[in-house]
């Protein structure tokens, strides 16, 4: 749909109200998130690079956010993006109920419970502020240059984005959950760890985001293009 005469985007808006597959994407999105979170619990060490389990399935979020901002623009992506944030929220603030509520006497794991699922406040903040900042980012950034590529280089687009998006995420989450714990050289390795291994899974996968997109786009008839001066993550 890139050589197509643009749609006016009361069009547009009206097709994405009807849209088939923004609900189905929506939930992936939100639900990759969630599981990454719960799996960042277990630290992982790969030759001299560390990072959370979560690490392994957060990419998967950002090829889903691409195709939420390249097929629908970045004020539909932005909605689903808070939501995915709300969540984050709601699963930590249950995780902690359940824990605080009394157990069973015969039910003996509840160290077990609360070592694996329960993280420390500061973990829990530097997860969401960098999600929320980093997926804002790579939002905006895809569909400012969707406007100044005119509809063309998808791979710049999809790759660009994650590049400024995983680099903001990986900086505010170290910074944020570990500062003062650990020495600079160490945070300096997570903060790289994270970012490159995300950054080359999302390089791996632009082939399978270019088919997603193409097919989104061809089967849903939308393509959203967004000219605004001032993007804002409100």
């Amino acid at each position: 749909m890139e050589n197509e005469k643009l749609m006016p985007e009361s069009i547009e808006t009206d097709k994405i109200k009807k849209s088939n597959f923004l609900p189905v994407i929506a939930g992936l999105f939100v639900g990759v998130l969630v599981l990454s979170n719960i799996l960042a619990v277990k630290m992982i060490q790969i030759g001299v690079f560390v990072f959370d389990g979560g690490t392994m399935l957060f990419p998967f979020s950002y090829i889903l956010g691409d195709v939420l901002a390249e097929v629908y623009g970045h004020k539909t992506a932005r909605k689903i993006i808070w939501a995915g944030f709300f969540m984050l929220i709601f699963t930590s603030l249950n995780i902690y109920l359940v824990s605080i509520l009394p157990s069973e006497k015969e039910w003996l794991l509840q160290k077990e419970f609360d070592d694996i699922l329960l993280q420390m406040p500061r973990i829990t903040a530097g997860s969401l502020l960098g999600y929320l900042l980093g997926a804002n980012s790579n939002s905006i950034v895809l569909s400012k240059l969707k406007v100044l590529t005119r509809g063309k280089h998808l791979w710049l687009r999809t790759i660009g984005s994650t590049v400024v998006g995983e680099f903001i995420d990986s900086i505010v989450f170290v910074a944020v959950a570990f500062l003062g714990l650990y020495g600079l050289p160490v945070l300096i390795v997570m903060a790289f760890s994270n970012y490159l291994f995300k950054t080359v899974i999302e390089v791996v996968f632009t082939p399978l985001t270019y088919k997603v997109i193409g097919f989104v786009k061809k089967r849903e008839q939308i393509d959203v293009y967004e000219y605004w001066e001032k993007p804002s993550m409100y």
